[in-house]
């Protein structure tokens, strides 16, 4: 059943419903569980704004990209809080990406300088450093999981640039080691009703409580061996020394600790699984992977692609941006109200859960034309202006907007721009790749092949 509320004036009235399929006390649990992203992405035929059963819990997606930017824009009403966020905590603690409203204020203004404009060249050196390591290691014809490489990497550049050099090779393998295991577990404790599968001693419970306590010691002995008191130009080394220009305080030693697993967790396999897709989408699509081709081809001139080269590399740019529409690393967030609210007119009790989902509103047809088709064309300035307004948000928005969005579109575009500039990733024949929702949206195992690039086949672009 659906029903409509007055909307504000020169907009079209809300409508509010109810999902399909929910059972006595699992509520929606069964399709979160096996289909959540078809599950979540059908629910906008049913309204703006839609109940969905947590368990015996009352939740709401929002379907409106209006509904949604409300909801982003008021963080002091829809706070971090819900089962998502639940759950990260175990991993994050208090950090930036799951503290309340005002103590994200307060992280936020310490932090930000680490994220400072000015001191992006220096990360994309690193960058830049770790790709051509990984580009050099590749072998012409030999099938490699991209997926897997791409998370190394992601891996490697922000250790690399949290720690800089002041941390043991044998520990950065250990941390890629222990993030996918983290990850895993992640999902499944999240849609978990009852919670009560995560408290028995299974033998996946067991290597999630494992992983999750190697990670913790291995980031507290990496901060107690960094000198404190010196910028090294690494993130770490600018937590160390921020201080809040309002009240003079500095971060704490389990606040960094904090912080350092937010950014691990945030850098590693959100950007790892956004590359993987990107070369996923390339290879199923010659004719856009060619036209890329081309912009490589007519700016570089046969070098390598560098931190000055991003502003002009449009094509790659709208790539990006539409492989973030398809499959947004951050397939789903949750909020939960602070205070008795309303939204599109349904009045919310204080502590009620809403349910934020970019995946849907990326595949939403009232949003899109032709939504599933991979066309970064969509993205030129003409067209661009046919979007609605909040129906592309990979990074959130608000106040919380994801503090190292320039960050991971800085490496992802040089990602992307070096192996386009000598490489073609080609698809291996077999089953179809389908997204595996988890703490982030991968594409799983992602066989494909490499072969170098002739230079100069393609076209200069004009």
């Amino acid at each position: 059943m659906t029903t409509t509320h007055e909307a504000r004036p020169g907009s079209r009235p809300a409508t509010v419903g109810m999902a399909p399929g929910g059972l006595p006390l699992l509520g929606h649990a069964i399709p979160l569980r096996r289909r959540p992203l078809d599950f979540l992405a059908a629910l906008h035929a049913h309204g703006d704004l839609v109940e969905v059963r947590l368990g015996p819990r009352r939740t709401y997606l929002a379907c409106h990209p209006d509904l949604v930017q409300q909801v982003l824009r008021d963080a002091r009403t829809f706070d971090k809080g819900g089962p998502v966020f639940d759950k990260v905590r175990l991993l994050t603690g208090n950090g930036l990406a799951t503290s309340c409203w005002a103590e994200h204020r307060r992280q936020r203004r310490l932090m930000q300088p680490a994220f400072h404009p000015e001191r992006m060249a220096g990360y994309a050196t690193v960058m830049d450093q770790e790709i051509s390591s990984m580009l050099d290691s590749w072998q012409e014809g030999r099938v490699f999981d991209v997926n897997t490489a791409m998370q190394a990497l992601t891996a490697r550049i922000i250790v690399r640039t949290l720690f800089s050099t002041r941390i043991r090779d044998s520990a950065v393998t250990e941390i890629q080691d222990c993030l996918p295991v983290i990850t895993r577990g992640f999902f499944t404790r999240m849609v978990a009703p009852l919670g009560l599968m995560e408290k028995l001693p299974t033998r996946s419970n067991r290597r999630f409580d494992g992983a999750l306590e190697r990670m913790r010691n291995l980031i507290d002995e990496t901060i107690s061996s960094h000198p404190a008191g010196i910028d090294h130009g690494d993130l770490l080394s600018s937590l160390l020394v921020a201080e809040d220009e309002e009240t003079g305080e500095r971060l704490g030693r389990h606040e960094i600790h904090d912080q350092v697993v937010t950014l691990l967790l945030g850098a590693t396999e959100t950007t790892g699984n956004a590359l993987a897709w990107i070369f996923h989408l390339l290879g199923e699509n010659p004719e856009a992977e060619e036209q890329l081709h081309r912009e490589m081809d007519g700016l570089l001139s046969g070098r390598r692609p560098d931190f000055d080269d991003l502003p002009h590399l449009d094509y790659t740019r709208r790539v990006v941006t539409e492989a973030l529409r398809l499959y947004p690393s951050t397939w789903l967030l949750t909020r939960s109200t602070t205070r008795e609210t309303e939204l599109a007119g349904v009045r919310l009790a204080p502590g009620t859960v809403v349910l934020l989902s970019f995946y849907a509103l990326g595949h939403n047809p009232e949003l899109y034309s032709a939504p599933e088709r991979f066309d970064p064309d969509r993205w030129l300035p003409e067209r661009a202006k046919t979007v609605p307004r909040g129906a592309w948000t990979p990074f959130g928005g608000g106040s919380r907007k994801c503090i190292g969005d320039r960050f991971g579109t800085i490496e992802v575009m040089l990602v992307l721009a070096a192996v386009a500039a000598d490489w073609r990733l080609r698809p291996r024949p077999g089953p179809g790749i389908r997204p595996e929702p988890k703490a982030s949206l991968s594409t799983g195992p992602l066989p494909m092949v490499p072969e170098r690039r002739r230079r100069g086949n393609s076209a200069a672009v004009e």
